[in-house]
């Protein structure tokens, strides 16, 4: 049975009507426990141990269920970042939270804490939003506007999709794919796809640019598989010297060739039973391809300097970031292989594709940057300002998850105090010249025969204000302090002399 949770924040009112001071009534909290049943309630508050210990001991007179108390320090009751902190690390310490029940009380505390709660209800939390007043009671509050798209993941529907799943006996998501943090609807198309594959043994391709996390979804497929107990071995095609790459996937006995003073075992023989995942597939060469082919056909391999060949049960996940299709083509990769490996077929898109997961790797990888570094007896835990992870959540992330992951990690070295300023993110990010609708580097053109510089400065200035226009449904207001203008005027201006169509 789902627990329900009431989390809340102690405001002024409570604590007067726990003093009876006033005319206050019971307060929003008390009459949200007098009228609602919950099976728990954990109560934040930035007062004085003796006023919210007070206000604890009232309210235990009024209810029996059990009340958790935490005592916040803030820099100020206004603050975003720590009320978000500190509301986000409470959620995720509750055993089993993603199957509870959540509901956030609006009505205590500042408009800060509320807007706070209004914010993870609708991105990170699927949680009912309730207030209270002397004169209606209690009721669910009906937020009357919507967040950003940036900011809204479709997690409303998170409760009715597990009843239908339910209902037509599909089986949740298993734990093994609870380490790729998504959201997004293009991602959870992908794992979708990964869960119903992951219990069979056919091949599996998975596509997608560099830094989009194939090898995390390969092991995922794994452990997801009947095979999880047996070896899950990786291996980077790209990095092999073509010389050994026979020995190294098929392995050799003692004496096949010069330097080969022991038997060998290779890749494919480590993997029986298991899963072999070969990254980067499309860098093998030619030969190496037709004996892969037939190795897949046969089911056996044969040793470097053998005569008899081996059995093996091994499954093949390959991915590349090429376009097969067109190496293919190009007589680059052999289409029988292809079609050997590409039984099932994931597309990994690019992070700038998953629409509500930025904000959720960002948190993520902080998190284990800050657990990995507990150990170093110089480590300061380290926390994003607001406008810093502004920064980052607007940042086009070309190199994808790997190098959003680099760049924290520079960020928290760099970084002397607790708090990773804007400048500590700057000084991270990698600057790469900019290039538009795949022409060449706007930075490094040739000048040796002139160059049109007003030209170039156009190019420039149409792609941004048409990219940050779009992305804001044409907000100038917006817009104007995405681009760092002084205001919408200066903002107009220049769509005017670039006639740049709203």
């Amino acid at each position: 049975m789902q627990q329900k949770i009431l989390l809340s924040w102690i405001g002024r009112t409570d604590i007067k009507a726990s003093e009876q001071t006033a005319d206050v009534g019971m307060g929003p909290i008390a009459q949200a426990v007098t009228q609602r049943t919950f099976d728990q309630i954990i109560l934040f508050s930035n007062y004085s141990k003796q006023e919210s210990g007070a206000f604890i001991d009232w309210l235990k007179t009024l209810t029996v269920t059990p009340i958790q108390h935490l005592s916040i320090k803030l820099s100020s009751p206004t603050h975003f970042g720590e009320i978000y902190q500190a509301v986000t690390a409470a959620i995720d310490a509750i055993p089993n939270y993603k199957e509870a029940e959540l509901v956030f009380h609006l009505s205590p505390g500042t408009p800060a804490m509320a807007a706070v709660w209004i914010i993870l209800a609708k991105t990170r939390y699927a949680a009912e939003l309730i207030e209270s007043s002397r004169e209606q009671g209690v009721k669910t509050a009906n937020v009357p506007f919507d967040l950003s798209a940036e900011y809204i993941p479709d997690l409303y529907k998170r409760s009715d999709e597990r009843i239908k799943k339910l209902g037509v006996g599909q089986l949740e998501t298993s734990p093994a794919f609870e380490s790729i943090v998504h959201q997004s609807a293009v991602m959870k198309r992908v794992i979708a796809k990964a869960h119903k594959v992951a219990p069979r043994s056919v091949p599996v391709l998975i596509e997608g640019e560099s830094g989009t996390g194939k090898e995390l979804l390969a092991r995922a497929i794994h452990n997801a598989s009947p095979r999880r107990d047996a070896a899950f071995i990786a291996v980077n095609c790209g990095a092999i010297s073509p010389e050994l790459m026979e020995s190294e996937f098929f392995g050799h006995e003692k004496g096949a060739f010069t330097g080969a003073i022991n038997k060998r075992i290779g890749h494919f023989e480590a993997a029986d039973g298991g899963t072999l995942f070969l990254d980067e597939i499309g860098e093998l060469p030619l030969a190496l391809q037709v004996k892969l082919l037939r190795v897949l056909q046969e089911g056996e391999v044969t040793k470097v300097g053998a005569s008899q060949p081996n059995k093996i049960n091994v499954r093949i996940i390959a991915a590349t970031h090429r376009n097969l299709i067109d190496d293919i083509a190009s007589g680059q990769f052999r289409e029988d292989l292809f079609y050997r490996l590409a039984v099932a077929i994931l597309k990994l898109p690019p992070l700038n594709e998953r629409e509500g997961d930025l904000g959720l790797l960002i948190d993520g990888i902080m998190e284990r940057v800050n657990q990995e570094s507990m150990t170093d007896p110089a480590w300061i835990h380290k926390k994003l300002s607001v406008s810093a992870k502004n920064i980052l959540l607007n940042h086009h992330w070309r190199g994808n998850i790997r190098e959003l992951v680099n760049t924290l990690t520079r960020a928290c070295i760099w970084s002397d105090q607790d708090i990773i300023s804007d400048d500590d993110i700057r000084d991270a990010l990698l600057i790469r010249p900019v290039m538009i609708d795949g022409n060449e580097y706007i930075l490094n053109r040739n000048i040796e025969n002139g160059i049109d510089l007003q030209a170039l400065l156009a190019e420039v200035a149409e792609h941004y204000l048409s990219r940050v226009l779009k992305m804001t449904a044409n907000n100038k207001t917006k817009a104007a302090e995405l681009l760092k203008f002084a205001n919408y005027q200066t903002l107009n201006n220049w769509i005017n002399k670039y006639n740049i169509k709203l």
